[in-house]
């Protein structure tokens, strides 16, 4: 069965996992028949000139470095610090989100789970890579790979160590799995000691992993 996220975005997918091909021992060593379909549809698409490669690889730059998860830290960060904004994006996660203008395919519906001291939600796709866009721009690769995909319902906390994610025994850990209908968007804890940052210094300690559920939020920030 192949996902329709799979089907409708498989061009920007192969393109985006050629770049990264240098990765592709660490998961994959031969493309899924998905992957395989898609690339055939794109290099027939270019070679009748219904596909411009250059388009595809302008999406793919501005979901990787316009969007990416900045989209994703500004709803952190403004949940953060306006109480109301945050029970609005908890009870109504598509339309907050929409308010600070992130919306578009991909991101219809979504869900935003809530971290806490004792419960941390982690977020898997284990059909294929169905991935909120709008606000957390393209999907890494070990996000697509198969490894992620099953071992994060079967052994969710050693997944969470392998990035270095420790949690306590008496955390729970939810996972949730994402389908073409729905999305999630995890809303971390804000670390302590940021409670005199601005909404803006917030968002910049806001990472892509910590809204996927594999890390947290700390002072020190980072890029991924």
């Amino acid at each position: 069965m192949v996902c329709p996220t799979e089907e409708l975005y498989g061009l920007v997918f192969v393109t985006q996992t050629n770049k990264n091909r240098a990765h592709a021992h660490e998961h994959q060593a031969v493309p899924s028949d998905p992957a395989l379909r898609v690339k055939a549809l794109e290099s027939l698409l270019v070679e009748k000139g219904l596909v411009d490669p250059a388009a595809l690889d302008a999406l793919i730059d501005t979901y990787e470095h316009k969007v990416g998860p900045r989209n994703g830290a500004r709803v952190v960060a403004r949940a953060w610090v306006d109480p109301a904004y945050k029970r609005r994006l908890l009870t109504n996660a598509s339309a907050a989100i929409a308010e600070l203008g992130f919306s578009g395919m991909q991101g219809e519906d979504m869900v935003v789970l809530e971290n806490g001291p004792k419960v941390h939600n982690l977020v898997v796709c284990t059909l294929c890579s169905c991935y909120p866009w709008p606000v957390l721009g393209l999907p890494p690769v070990w996000y697509k790979s198969a490894p992620y995909r099953s071992r994060s319902v079967i052994d969710p906390r050693g997944v969470l160590r392998e990035f270095g994610l420790e949690l306590a025994e008496d955390v729970e850990v939810r996972v949730w799995d994402s389908t073409a209908e729905l999305r999630y968007l995890v809303l971390p804890e804000r670390p302590a000691g940021s409670e005199k940052m601005t909404e803006e210094e917030l968002a910049a300690l806001v990472t892509r992993d910590s809204m996927i559920g594999v890390a947290k939020v700390t002072l020190a920030g980072g890029q991924a």
